[in-house]
């Protein structure tokens, strides 16, 4: 358990690292392994700091202050910069939720949306771990489909290496299908670009998509380092 205070309040904001989106405190409380009056008290403190908000069922969320902090750092702003065109493009393309992810403390941190997803669970994080980024955190089920047998992830990350594509279908959340690809730099996978649609969007839709939308990334960061192709 941390012993400051301020090492406490880390540990409130590490505990939704890989967590659903909503944690209630007595989950806040586990994950941290404060007692959950403790608990109680850093909750609070960062509610009114504006680091996490109180939804309507009196569950917590990361809050706007965290979400503004994290997409000011230097490295992500760049690389979302550089991503937002075709961004915006595969999501008109597509009809689903376009993001770009970049690995953060053993999970896939969203630089569009601010989530921060797990990497075994999720295709984007799947690309990212694939590729050495973890790894992953405890593996917990999020739903019936989540993939939590190491032979049965491993050969999902095989095959992710050999296709340069990851699939989630409804193993993060119910009713929801994503794939990723990966956004390469020199050659090493820096993130992944992935799209979240309704489990009924035919696969076809989305495939072809999303790869056109990482090699579109790779070329805006090739050209901005000096080092795009003629």
């Amino acid at each position: 358990m941390a012993e400051s205070v301020a090492g406490r309040v880390f540990s409130v904001l590490d505990a939704f690292a890989g967590a659903p989106d909503t944690l209630r405190l007595t989950d806040i409380a586990r994950r941290t392994g404060l007692p959950v009056p403790t608990a109680l008290r850093m909750v609070r403190e960062l509610v009114t700091w504006g680091g996490l908000e109180r939804a309507a069922d009196g569950s917590y969320r990361l809050g706007t202050r965290i979400r503004a902090l994290g997409a000011a750092a230097p490295c992500p702003r760049g690389l979302l910069d550089a991503a937002l065109p075709a961004l915006r493009t595969l999501s008109a393309r597509t009809g689903g939720h376009a993001d770009v992810a970049v690995p953060a403390d053993g999970t896939a941190l969203c630089l569009v949306s601010g989530e921060r997803l797990p990497l075994y669970a999720t295709a984007a994080g799947k690309v990212l771990l694939a590729h050495g980024h973890g790894p992953p955190a405890t593996v917990e089920r999020h739903t019936r489909h989540t993939v939590t047998a190491p032979g049965a992830l491993g050969a999902q990350l095989a095959r992710v290496r050999a296709t340069g594509l990851a699939a989630a279908h409804e193993e993060y959340r119910l009713g929801e299908l994503s794939l990723a690809a990966p956004v390469l730099r020199a050659g090493i996978t820096v993130a992944a670009v992935s799209v979240t649609a309704a489990t009924s969007t035919p696969y076809d839709r989305l495939d072809a998509a999303v790869r056109e939308a990482a090699v579109a990334v790779r070329r805006v960061l090739d050209e901005s380092s000096g080092t795009g192709r003629a």
